[in-house]
């Protein structure tokens, strides 16, 4: 048996164990053994590599609001008061004219010089001013188109001396107690102005009567009259204001302008519109 075989035999497979575990132990040590390899502790744990530069923040998406367009409203026109001195509640040939029995004309025979016969059926054919006859025409032909009605001319301007004589007939007749309540005296008269007009109703009924009122003419033309520029010139609750009785019948141009102001006021009498003398007595 050769023993100094073996030992050197012996003797390598030592250093190659040896040299064996101090690989392995240097692989573990470089991370590069293979295998599983037992992780450290989380606390022993390397900390990573971080960049020294910070990344951009993320752009933040633009949202643009959508607007409800607001409509425009177009300004309040500016309040223009009614101006009452615009025109002469004096002056005869004025539209604004207030006559009544403490305001006679003056000139007291006054004549308007403008005078003609509008195209309408006549009781009675006298003129009218031309203003008021236009005014009349769209009048009546407004009350046929949107009611159906006829209307006709009872009686329009009178002279001082036409007046004088029918004021004179309603004495006679009835007293001048009664005619003053009725009848204007002689250059007290809206007739005599060219401004004021009887209407009828045609086929005739209730001419130059209260009942009047009741008739669908009458209650058109106190509904609508101030559309043309007329007024209801006699209410029958202001007898006291205007000196006269009820007169559905009696209506008196003044232009739009001023029956739409009294409309819309609710005013319905010149003398309290305009604040000037009125009454049921004349001065002389």
């Amino acid at each position: 048996m050769d023993l100094g075989g073996a030992r050197a035999q012996r003797a390598r497979s030592t250093r190659a164990v040896v040299v064996g575990a101090a690989l392995l132990a240097a692989l573990v040590l470089t991370g590069c053994a293979s295998g599983p390899v037992a992780a450290a502790p989380a606390s022993h744990r390397p900390t990573p590599h971080r960049s020294a530069t910070p990344r951009p923040p993320r752009p933040t998406p633009t949202v643009t609001p959508t607007l409800t367009p607001v409509p425009t409203v177009p300004p309040a026109p500016p309040f223009v008061a009614f101006d009452k001195n615009a025109r002469s509640v004096d002056d005869p040939a004025s539209p604004w004219v207030v006559v009544n029995k403490p305001r006679a004309l003056n000139p007291i025979s006054f004549v308007p010089q403008d005078l003609t016969y509008p195209d309408v059926a006549y009781v009675n054919r006298q003129p009218m001013r031309q203003e008021t006859a236009a005014a009349l025409v769209a009048m009546f032909q407004a009350g046929k188109a949107e009611a159906g009605l006829e209307f006709s001319v009872q009686s329009a301007y009178r002279s001082f001396e036409s007046q004088t004589r029918v004021y004179d007939d309603d004495v006679a007749h009835n007293g001048q107690a009664y005619a003053d309540t009725d009848t204007a005296r002689p250059g007290h008269s809206e007739h005599q102005t060219g401004l004021a007009v009887d209407i009828s109703a045609l086929p005739a009924k209730c001419s130059l009567d209260a009942c009047f009122g009741e008739t669908p003419h009458g209650r058109w033309l106190a509904a609508n009259a101030w559309r043309f520029g007329f007024i209801l010139r006699y209410p029958a609750d202001k007898v006291a204001v205007t000196g006269f009785t009820y007169e559905p019948w009696h209506f008196r141009y003044v232009g739009t302008p001023l029956a739409t102001q009294l409309h819309a006021t609710g005013v319905t009498t010149l003398e309290e519109f305009f604040n000037v003398p009125g009454g049921t007595s004349y001065l002389g």
